[in-house]
């Protein structure tokens, strides 16, 4: 009996019946997809996403954060603002939980993708695939979760302004960076509708298509970043985060940004909390890598304060050594918790949140680290792991030595992995054909971008004030870095 014949035998409504019937059911075809996306534009026109109002009873985005912050590591807390008070583009950057709310009444279409739910120029970079080749795309997935794909491009967009601000660009090449994020998230897109399932997903955003994508000018760049995050792997971690104390790595010290504890935050020796952890990691990881990971042991651990909005959560970095002190392996624990995003898409359907981090991770960003896994030590404790570094490496968006001319051909490449990351995980037929040929969805998000950039302003000076009238805590400068 084919396939085929089954459909037309009477069957019971079992989930094995229910299954069949899906998998064998016609699908629709690229053409009935995107033509059901195009049909969209007449419930959201692509101008009504040029509009950003603030809502009549805005919530406080100091009070957003200070909710975020009664579940972080308080004595990390006044780093966390520190950092944010660096620049209105880190108070972006941390501040994903308020443009969230922000986005959730904006319009949508319906369509959803695995969205990153944290998206801006600064989350993007190179790393290694599993073949040693670097690959440009998203690299960071705290937040992600199922959600509507206009989020993630919006904030994108958002963040070319904000960033190019901070960089001293002036109006017309921030609104150029927003623009061209947007379309070559349209462009791709569309490469991406006529492309069969499986070339979709095996592809990636490598150094040639990086290099063939950008002017002249800004390959040099592109060349010099690739250069510095080759040689970003654990041997230049060891030297440069290690010393040698009695013949033994030791992993410097650096308060508070770097410290060795005796004792985790509820009380527990390092000792058996780490035992734990790793009993609980090793059972997530495929059954290949698990021998690969059991030719390590542990050298030293400490805890290390990363980024910008991840500041307070618990995170640490462990040393292990392989066949010698010359053959090191660092993985990075974080605490993983609820995504910004959960208020307005529901929560995420895996029970532990650092297994909706390494999911999410593993499917959109296409070539993810071989030791991603993940545990939960409570109901409450949730964490993921990954390597600290595997040549990895990004623009570095400082207003001394970033070329701020070549932004827009950074955001297009942004663009375009986002279209890619978005393709792998939703329908690029259907999201092809809402955006269309035009570029009139190209202009209304930068317009959005525009506007919202100014909203950025208006909460960075809110939490400045914040920290003026000492509501808030925060670190001296020496102490965030």
């Amino acid at each position: 009996m084919s396939l085929c014949s089954a459909k037309k035998i009477k069957m019971k409504k079992t989930p094995d019946a229910e299954l069949l019937a899906r998998f064998t059911a016609p699908m629709p075809s690229v053409e009935a997809r995107q033509a059901l996306g195009k049909s969209l534009r007449e419930k959201v026109p692509h101008v009504q996403h040029a509009e950003y109002r603030p809502a009549a009873r805005r919530k406080d985005p100091v009070a957003i954060l200070e909710e975020q912050a009664k579940t972080r590591l308080q004595n990390l807390v006044p780093i966390r603002y520190a950092r944010m008070l660096a620049s209105p583009f880190a108070f972006l950057r941390g501040a994903a939980a308020v443009m969230a709310d922000d986005l959730a009444p904006t319009p949508v279409t319906g369509l959803t993708v695995q969205a990153c739910g944290d998206m801006h120029v600064a989350n993007f970079g190179f790393f290694a695939s599993a073949e040693r080749n670097l690959v440009f795309g998203i690299n960071d997935f705290d937040e992600t979760l199922p959600g509507a794909w206009e989020w993630d491009l919006k904030r994108l967009a958002a963040s070319a302004v904000v960033a190019g601000r901070f960089l001293g660009a002036d109006k017309v090449l921030c609104e150029d960076a927003a623009r061209a994020a947007v379309r070559s998230y349209r462009k791709r897109m569309r490469e991406y509708a006529g492309m069969r399932n499986l070339d979709v997903w095996y592809s990636r955003i490598d150094e040639a298509g990086i290099l063939a994508a950008l002017s002249p000018e800004a390959q040099q760049g592109a060349r010099r970043i690739m250069a510095k995050a080759r040689q970003r792997g654990h041997m230049q971690v060891l030297e440069k985060m290690a010393e040698l104390v009695d013949d033994r790595h030791r992993i410097v010290e650096d308060a508070p940004l770097i410290v060795r504890e005796t004792h985790t935050a509820d009380g527990r020796p390092i000792g058996e909390a780490l035992a734990i952890t790793l009993g609980l990691y090793v059972k997530s990881l495929p059954d290949d890598r698990k021998p690969l990971f059991a030719r390590y042991r542990v050298v030293d651990v400490a805890r290390k304060v990363v980024g910008v909005g991840s500041v307070g959560t618990r995170c640490w970095v462990v040393l292990m050594s392989g066949n010698s002190s010359e053959d090191p392996l660092f993985i990075q624990y974080k605490e993983a918790q609820p995504s910004v995003l959960a208020p307005y898409s529901g929560a995420s359907r895996w029970k532990c949140e650092g297994q909706r981090v390494v999911v999410g991770q593993r499917l959109i960003q296409g070539a993810p680290d071989i030791f991603l896994g993940w545990g939960s030590q409570s109901e409450t404790d949730h964490f993921y792991i990954r390597q600290l570094r595997d040549m990895k490496g990004g623009a570095e968006f400082d207003p001394a030595t970033a070329s701020v001319k070549n932004l827009p051909e950074y955001c297009k490449l942004c663009g375009w992995a986002l279209a890619l990351a978005h393709a792998k995980s939703g329908d690029p037929a259907a999201i092809a054909g809402y955006l269309g040929k035009s570029e009139g969805m190209d202009e209304a998000v930068a317009r959005f971008a525009a506007a919202y950039a100014g909203q950025t302003e208006r909460d960075y000076d809110a939490l400045a004030e914040a920290a003026k009238a000492k509501r808030i805590p925060v670190a001296k400068a020496r102490e965030s870095i």
